[in-house]
């Protein structure tokens, strides 16, 4: 992986750096993920006063009763994504947009990314952050993500920001064939999960431990 400084303070790169050392060590491996992780500046999406822990492994609030999730499950999550053998997962729906980070680093891997995030005022803030940054190939949507986005079926890949109680029917159908949705699910006790589809149906996993905010239905 070639890491390039593109103008930011040598302070931020070298925070930077050790973030994609850390990654390496709790066994990131994709290095489009890991080069993607580098590129997108996580201190631009959380507030200022919050700004020297943006690269540590941490998840931070970003109000509303939301965070931004910690560095290493954005990238786990993706790196599972991305790790279809079936076919190249292109067209990719985020399920809470939160401050448009992790969008921002799905939009350095994917080619065409949509995300939905029910909170106005952090749907005005993902936009802007990304708009900010020249990320022209995220769609974002102010609208309830329970149920998916079906005028943009089917998706190569799902990924979820929050965690369901249960699993989606409604966004297991939205999978086209061979895709593969990543999220997390459970209330006192959350799991990650795998789902994959195929031809003759669906195929869960169950990955590891972790600890979301609750997927909440409706806007506000």
């Amino acid at each position: 992986m070639t890491l390039r400084h593109n103008g930011i303070g040598m302070t931020s790169a070298r925070t930077r750096l050790r973030m994609i050392e850390r990654l390496r060590d709790q066994g990131i491996r994709d290095e489009a993920v890991l080069a993607a992780m580098y590129e997108v500046p996580r201190h631009l999406f959380v507030d200022e006063a919050l700004a020297s822990r943006a690269y540590d492994d941490v998840s931070l609030p970003i109000n509303y009763e939301q965070t931004i999730s910690q560095p290493y499950i954005v990238a786990r999550m993706i790196e599972v994504l991305r790790a279809s053998s079936t076919r190249p997962i292109r067209r990719v729906l985020e399920v809470g947009t939160g401050c448009g980070y992790q969008a921002a680093v799905l939009a350095h891997v994917f080619h065409e990314v949509y995300s939905m995030e029910r909170i106005a005022p952090l749907y005005e803030r993902a936009r802007k952050n990304l708009a900010e940054l020249k990320i022209n190939n995220v769609v974002v949507h102010h609208a309830d993500g329970s149920a998916g986005l079906s005028q943009g079926a089917p998706f190569d890949g799902i990924i979820l920001a929050a965690a369901a109680p249960v699993m989606s029917a409604a966004l297991r159908e939205q999978l086209a064939i061979g895709g593969r949705m990543v999220l997390p699910m459970g209330r006192q006790e959350q799991w990650l999960y795998l789902v994959e589809r195929e031809a003759r149906g669906f195929c869960e996993s169950r990955l590891e431990t972790v600890k979301f905010v609750p997927l909440l239905m409706g806007k506000a």
